[in-house]
């Protein structure tokens, strides 16, 4: 999917001003569809993001005899098979970038009596998914791979069997894939993490008429329960969002309002760690999608101050780190951050890849193994390999409002697989931007 060719060019001297939408929530866009195709009626579902990684989960589902009817690029129905009725794709799934999609499927494909092949780009390829395999394992699932990694090839089995497993790191993905394999499973399948992850399968299971046991830390549910068809609104991305909250904080002046931002409470840590930095930021018109707390956001320019960012904030900000690393670039003084090595394992090594390009600005930042040590300063100009890292790509936008130079970002293509249409929604918000087709 990603194309190298595909540039942004950034002009330093732009501002942030305005009420803008992002894009559909990509977490749960991705499980509208995968609910969906397990319920038994038809769903509707708006909001959707209709970035590629999305599609891909569309187009896999679609294969295995779900029926969508798309009446917009955001709007659809989905009319389900049932538990038990998904069919052989007779192809190999292609799933693109898409983390999310590959370990959420395998979970639910386990179960299923027909084989599977799950591949992806590259980037996909190189990502570890021993994390799911082995509780999958646990349950009796019969998956092989090259090495923990994609492609991966599951293998149908007679059943799956409940169990009680402890993650060694809070991820949604970990914890909706083995979920999803207890919906098939005998018993009481029971999930327990060292911290708080998303909990968007728990919620929308709920919307879908599955019983879910959820706190913080631990989820569980009861096999062979039924998915009811639903309507799901999904709501704006607050990891989308995010790029536009830093670059709205880092410039005296700004004053953008995001509208209809999911405000999840596992997913606010970005909001949380930009106020200790002294941003200011209002949540008004609070309000509820489906399950799923919303609210506008207000984000107001000043200065940031460099913090600790604290360990129990980092599951709920793990995505948004490269736009807050830009931040911690503006701001006065010192930031630390420890205990995310997870960001290492993303679509790119994501601690190394924005060190390296705020390195290349001038900013003073060294890599750890679980974090970086950030001195905010002047940041000047430069080219800045993305890796084909969307959210890397993004994030060094918004650096250039406090930026001296123009900013070069290569390798933005895969941009499209979260936020379509961003370079144009930044552009009319402000930023200097162009996109380069070479």
């Amino acid at each position: 999917m990603s194309d190298s060719s595909l540039s942004f060019t950034v002009e330093p001297g732009g501002t942030l001003q305005g009420r803008l939408r992002v894009p559909g929530d990509k977490s749960i866009s991705h499980r509208s569809v995968m609910f969906g195709a397990l319920a038994e009626g038809t769903s509707e579902v708006s909001g959707f993001l209709d970035g590629e990684d999305c599609l891909c989960t569309m187009k896999a589902f679609e294969a295995m005899g779900a029926t969508l009817d798309r009446r917009s690029s955001t709007e659809f129905s989905i009319t389900g098979v049932g538990l038990h009725g998904l069919k052989s794709p007779g192809q190999v799934l292609d799933l693109g970038n898409s983390g999310t999609s590959m370990r959420l499927m395998t979970g639910l494909l386990a179960a299923q009596n027909f084989e599977t092949t799950l591949t992806g780009d590259a980037s996909l390829s190189k990502r570890p998914m021993r994390r799911v395999i082995d509780p999958l394992t646990q349950m009796g699932a019969r998956i092989g791979s090259t090495d923990g990694r994609a492609p991966l090839h599951i293998h149908p089995v007679a059943g799956l069997h409940a169990i009680e497993y402890r993650s060694p790191v809070a991820s949604a993905q970990i914890k909706s894939s083995i979920l999803l394999a207890g919906l098939y499973a005998q018993g009481l399948t029971q999930v327990h993490e060292p911290e708080a992850s998303r909990d968007h399968t728990e919620r929308m299971l709920r919307s879908f008429g599955v019983e879910v046991e959820a706190r913080p830390g631990y989820a569980a549910l009861r096999g062979g329960q039924k998915l009811k068809a639903a309507k799901v609104q999904v709501p704006a991305d607050i990891s989308s969002a995010a790029f536009f909250m830093v670059g709205a904080a880092i410039l005296p002046g700004s004053d953008v309002t995001l509208v209809d931002v999911g405000v999840n409470p596992t997913r606010t840590g970005v909001i949380e760690i930009l106020r200790r930095m002294g941003a200011n930021i209002e949540l008004q018109n609070p309000r509820d999608f489906g399950g799923e707390p919303v609210a506008d956001i207000r984000i107001r320019g000043g200065q940031l101050r460099g913090i600790d960012i604290a360990k129990d904030l980092v599951a709920s900000a793990i995505d948004e780190f490269p736009a807050l690393f830009v931040a911690a670039a503006c701001a006065e003084g010192e930031t630390r951050l420890t205990g995310a090595e997870e960001l290492r394992v993303k679509e790119s090594d994501r601690i190394q890849v924005m060190c390296d390009g705020l390195v290349a600005l001038g900013v003073d930042a060294r890599a750890m193994p679980d974090g970086m040590v950030l001195r905010g300063g002047a940041i000047g100009g430069g080219s800045i390999d993305s890796r084909g890292d969307h959210r890397v790509a993004m994030s060094f936008t918004m650096a250039s409002l406090r930026a001296a130079g123009t900013i070069r970002i290569l390798d933005c293509a895969n941009v499209n697989t979260s936020f379509p249409g961003f370079a144009d929604l930044a552009a009319g918000a402000g930023l200097r931007i162009s996109v380069q087709n070479l």
